[in-house]
């Protein structure tokens, strides 16, 4: 039985086998990871236990990459760097995976919101930052990571929904149903460019304009901001937050950034203006 370093095609295929238990377990069936183990190990001629922790490194690589791991495999950040490469492979050439996994959500509805867990930024918990924090840090700057969440625009959209639905509801169950009612999505009636998405209220009346930004994956995932959106916050500091969602692809989580956000973040300049002399 091999113990050498994997091959390309070795992490293809496990690669693979992953993905196609990560949308069964998406979609609330129950992936069975003992027969695929076995399977796997008649291919590759690995062992078992040898693929259920290349698993767990797989569950690794899509932390940093701010998606969606399979429950039960705890990510394990001991692995070779050709795993990321495999994995970029897999979600290169399945670019509908990002549809898959929003497909598989139930519907949020705008009548009636599903709760949301809302806590501490992870700048204000009492936990830590994680060892590996550095190193999923490195996977999601290689990648790119917050350039393509920006661009999935079917996810940013099905977020703003989400929290859109969330402060109608939570509006009403403070009695203030007229507010719910005046709840407005700027972002879709009038197009982008307002510095935030939706127009809320606190229940005393105070305005709340929010600007969603969301993940599939875990909290400290990075984001894009733009410049439009970072100057509306420093104008209206009292008034606008930042709601980050995350986990989105399970079980939504979420907790508010208000500025100024360079306590919490840091603001790392992507893209440049070029203008003739």
């Amino acid at each position: 039985m091999s113990n050498g370093p994997w091959t390309d095609q070795e992490n293809d295929l496990i690669v693979a086998d992953y993905f196609a238990m990560l949308a069964d377990d998406l979609s609330g069936a129950t992936p069975n990871k003992a027969a695929s183990y076995r399977t796997l190990a008649e291919r590759i001629d690995r062992s078992k236990k040898a693929i259920e922790y290349k698993h767990q490194n797989i569950s690794a690589v899509l932390k940093g990459l701010g998606e969606a791991w399979l429950t039960g495999l705890a990510p394990a950040f001991n692995y070779q760097s050709s795993l990321e490469d495999a994995v970029q492979r897999w979600m290169k050439s399945h670019p509908d995976w990002a549809s898959v996994v929003l497909r598989n959500r139930p519907p949020t509805g705008l009548a009636e919101a599903r709760p949301i867990w809302i806590g501490p930024p992870p700048t204000l918990s009492n936990q830590p930052p994680p060892q590996e924090l550095e190193q999923m840090q490195h996977i999601a700057r290689k990648f790119d990571v917050a350039a393509r969440d920006e661009r999935n625009r079917a996810l940013g959209r099905a977020g703003e929904e989400c929290v859109l639905a969330h402060e109608r509801a939570s509006l009403k169950s403070a009695g203030r149903e007229d507010l719910a009612r005046k709840v407005r999505w700027v972002s879709e009636e009038d197009g982008d460019g307002a510095g935030y998405d939706i127009a809320s209220f606190a229940p005393d009346g105070r305005p709340r304009l929010i600007e969603v930004k969301t993940t599939n994956g875990w909290e400290r995932t990075p984001f894009h901001i733009s410049r439009n959106e970072l100057a509306v916050a420093e104008e209206r500091r009292s008034e606008w937050s930042l709601f980050r969602l995350w986990n989105f692809s399970r079980e939504p989580k979420a907790f508010e950034l208000h500025p100024p956000l360079d306590a919490h973040v840091s603001l790392t300049a992507t893209a440049f203006q070029a203008s003739f002399h």
